[in-house]
């Protein structure tokens, strides 16, 4: 769900983990593979590498605060990619990661096969924490736990309602939300109705990103719980390939931004498209992409029913010198007070089950979205998902071979979507 760092490069790097594993970097895990014991009290600096925006800022100030031994060093990356690049590339060397590593949902299952790089963060005090789904995905077989969970990534539309009206439709969000209502091909045929009253505006941003909330929906996009690779058989992915490319091509509705770019950062400044999707992490991104631009809003619907997207971890590497000190901050940081507070700065929705029960996150607004409830819209786009895909090793390079698929057509303009799918059986076949 991020900027799409070359293919081959992410192929090598994983590769290159591969390869590696069982010989210096393991020989360091093993070596460093609890984190038991009490935490000292002499001064430390812990290194946290998270990417786009978890909403933490405040939070290591107040924790720095709280524990006046502790120094906490952020290292933000741009993209969900680029965190994945660098993190593979130093497990493969045996060192150099941060004493706490956030890891995304979709590449959690590539890590997942080598559970010994990450300190066992089963703990007694934790248990319940997180919905139960949350918790199994990054739980071994044997019981170990290699991540605390962050946030989940229940989507809704944001759009601009300024926009909406000059072209003629309802631009109230309730409105918005039953205009919106049912499937996708009613989604594409309300943008169409848009652009044909506005052509100097898409409807929305990026082929690739409505992809991406469309095959969020499938339950085996890519492969099959023994493994098998089906990526290029399903007529699933093949159909919602056709049908957005179809859409942002011959209808014209997207903005052919590649999302992440500098020139789809710009587009919300020049209002380039009326329309997205939007996880909850979304809402910090738009608000900074975005700033000084009025009519944002957000609508509590999502086509063809509900959707998640994306949703993180924070794991503690056992490569690290201060585990116990990098745990104790893992486990504060993803307690349900603080991710609370995450939502409040960044959107960043809660996945720990007293969080979403609680008062203070129902009732929270966001004033840079006219006010919307956000707290309540994702709530109920939360309960509005029944699908939770199935996300196997090959997921996160058969996706990103998907995206670029989608790039060449709707960004590139170098392909058409026939000779892109050909590109991308290649690269699937090729894995």
């Amino acid at each position: 769900m991020r900027s799409r760092a070359r293919f081959t490069a992410l192929s090598a790097a994983a590769a290159c983990l591969a390869l590696t594993m069982t010989g210096c970097g393991a020989g360091a895990a093993s070596e460093n593979a609890g984190v038991d014991g009490e935490t000292g009290t002499e001064d430390v600096t812990l290194t946290v590498a998270t990417f786009n925006e978890f909403g933490y800022e405040e939070l290591f100030e107040q924790y720095e605060s709280e524990n006046p031994n502790v120094t906490i060093e952020h290292k933000k990356a741009a993209t969900s990619n680029e965190a994945r690049d660098n993190l593979t590339t130093r497990l493969a060397a045996g060192s150099g990661l941060s004493d706490i590593e956030a890891i995304e949902v979709d590449w959690l299952p590539e890590l997942m096969e080598y559970p010994d790089q990450f300190a066992d963060l089963t703990d007694p005090a934790v248990e319940g924490r997180w919905l139960d789904w949350k918790t199994e995905a990054a739980t071994t077989t044997d019981g170990r736990l290699i991540g605390y969970g962050t946030d989940s990534g229940p989507e809704a539309v944001c759009y601009r309602a300024d926009l909406f009206e000059e072209a003629g439709l309802p631009s109230d969000r309730e409105e918005v939300a039953e205009l919106l209502s049912g499937d996708w091909e009613n989604y594409f045929s309300v943008g169409r109705d848009f652009v044909a009253q506005n052509d100097d505006v898409a409807w929305y941003d990026s082929a690739g990103a409505t992809y991406q909330g469309m095959i969020n929906q499938v339950q085996n996009a890519y492969e099959t719980e023994d493994g098998t690779v089906v990526a290029t058989e399903n007529p699933e992915v093949k159909a919602i390939y056709e049908q957005v490319l179809a859409a942002s091509t011959e209808d014209d509705l997207s903005a052919h931004l590649g999302q992440w770019s500098d020139d789809w950062a710009a587009g919300f400044q020049s209002d380039a498209f009326a329309t997205m999707l939007c996880p909850g992490w979304m809402l910090g991104i738009i608000e900074g992409n975005a700033a000084g631009v009025e009519g944002w809003d957000i609508a509590n619907v999502f086509p063809g029913g509900g959707g998640n997207w994306g949703g993180s971890y924070l794991t503690v590497p056992t490569q690290g010198e201060h585990q116990a000190e990098a745990k104790k901050l893992a486990d504060w940081l993803t307690a349900p007070e603080q991710q609370v507070q995450a939502f409040t700065a960044k959107g960043n929705f809660p996945s720990q089950v007293e969080a979403l029960e609680s008062d203070e996150l129902l009732s929270q607004t966001n004033p840079f979205f006219a006010d919307a409830p956000s707290g309540e819209i994702f709530a109920e786009r939360a309960q509005a998902v029944e699908v939770t895909p199935f996300k196997g090793p090959k997921y996160f390079p058969i996706n990103d071979a998907m995206q670029q698929a989608l790039t060449r057509v709707d960004v590139d303009r170098t392909d058409d979507a026939a000779s892109s799918w050909e590109k991308f059986v290649a690269a699937v076949n090729a894995l």
